[in-house]
């Protein structure tokens, strides 16, 4: 078993761990009842558990179609009260089955730990923790169940974190428990070069960096939240993902960059993003404040804006082209279309058939030539990158859809990602 390794070093034999499970670890009162098996495996090594969980599969959606048939769109505070719900079934489920193997177990929704929150409904963010009661429970040899998701806000109004915000209450609670590790279980076993789906060689890591996890996170690997990795970072909580399906594998950990730079791999992983539109404002007079007039209108419109490039041509007016959500496209050009008039632009073209291919990996700050290298082998598969955008760590090109699995595969392949490092 992987926890056994705790056993092994004498600064750690008595850890404090934080696990969390998400909605198809406790989907079924069987899972719940596999979770609290492995949870007893833990303490009966002598180990403090704290628990975080989601609500079951579907549960969440299941809420909001229900607030949703009554109200459109739902008042955020009431909608925040009804989803909450789904985490506190769990939780006390969880605790009853850990009861039935004869462990001791005590349960908390968010307003009871007391999470304080601000008071943004369905998107609230952590502010404090108060650990009093769950270090008195663990203390006294309670395993501690915790709802995720949810907090309270300064006025006693209970609130949501957004979607995902398990993972991020599960990490919380580990940065103010000082715990020693905080384990992610989803059913994954780790976090890999790229989705296996696409590629069959892909890798599972052993570990990566908080800036590598944040970067794949954001540019469209699910493994985990972008937030639950930013916290985790800034507070260098020592992150784990698990598969909850499977006893053994140390699956992959999450940690800060190591000093010796020379091991680390050019190339970690390839991240891709489906849900890509573009779209061009063609003829935009080339003058100060015309890129704030643009991006300034569909910021006030709540979207937001991924990848920019402007074009300045000699007659004295430029292209500017960025990239949305595509979800967010008809809603983009339609306040473009009223900003083209206002500043005297031309045209307004848009794209709906992007997609979003990422090289991520902190070797890139000590290996010159991976663009090129990139660039290269999409060129000789005949893929046309329509938009660059780099970091320190990263290299995202904008495609058309169809080449997707295409440059994914070359990708991986090209940097030679199936070998271990």
């Amino acid at each position: 078993m992987y926890h056994a390794r705790f056993q092994n070093d004498p600064e750690t034999k008595m850890a404090l761990i934080v696990q969390k499970y998400g909605g198809t670890s406790v989907g079924s009162t069987d899972r719940i009842k596999n979770v609290a098996q492995r949870i007893a495996r833990f303490q009966a090594e002598g180990h403090q558990v704290v628990v975080v969980v989601s609500a079951m599969t579907g549960e969440t959606n299941r809420l909001i179609a229900l607030a949703k048939e009554i109200q459109t769109p739902p008042n955020p505070r009431e909608l925040d009260v009804v989803v909450s719900t789904g985490e506190q079934v769990t939780i006390g489920l969880l605790s009853m089955a850990l009861m039935e193997l004869g462990l001791k177990a005590r349960s908390y929704t968010g307003a009871q730990v007391r999470i304080l929150t601000d008071d943004a409904f369905t998107k609230a963010r952590i502010l404090k923790i108060d650990e009093d009661r769950i270090r008195q429970d663990l203390n006294e040899g309670h395993v501690v169940v915790v709802a995720g998701f949810q907090g309270v806000d300064a006025s006693g109004n209970i609130t949501t974190l957004g979607r995902g915000g398990s993972d991020t209450t599960g990490v919380a609670l580990a940065a103010a428990l000082r715990a020693d590790e905080c384990q992610i279980y989803t059913d994954v076993d780790g976090v890999y070069t790229t989705d296996p789906r696409i590629v069959s060689e892909a890798r599972k890591l052993d570990r990566i960096t908080f800036e590598e996890m944040l970067e794949m996170a954001s540019l469209g690997s699910k493994v985990l939240q972008i937030r639950s990795v930013e916290f985790a970072g800034k507070y260098k909580v020592k992150l784990r993902v698990l598969s909850s399906f499977q006893d053994g594998g140390e699956g992959t950990l999450i940690t800060v960059e190591d000093d010796n730079s020379m091991e680390q791999p050019i190339i970690s992983g390839i991240a891709f993003n489906r849900d890509e539109a573009k779209l061009t404002v063609l003829g935009v007079p080339d003058r100060p404040g015309t890129a704030y007039q643009i991006l300034g209108a569909v910021a006030d419109a709540n979207i937001d804006v991924d990848m920019i490039i402007q074009n300045v041509s000699r007659d004295g007016s430029a292209d500017f082209s960025f990239t949305v959500n595509r979800g967010e496209f008809d809603k983009t050009r339609a306040v473009l279309e009223g900003v083209k008039q206002h500043i005297g632009a031309k045209e307004v073209l848009g794209d709906k058939s992007m997609c979003k291919v990422s090289a991520i990996g902190v070797g890139m700050r000590s290996h010159p030539g991976v663009a090129s290298k990139m660039f290269r082998a999409l060129a000789e598969e005949g893929i046309n990158i329509q938009m660059i955008s780099t970091s320190e760590i990263k290299i995202s090109v904008v495609i058309e859809e169809k080449y997707l699995e295409l440059a994914v595969r070359v990708l991986h392949k090209t940097f030679n990602l199936d070998q271990a490092a």
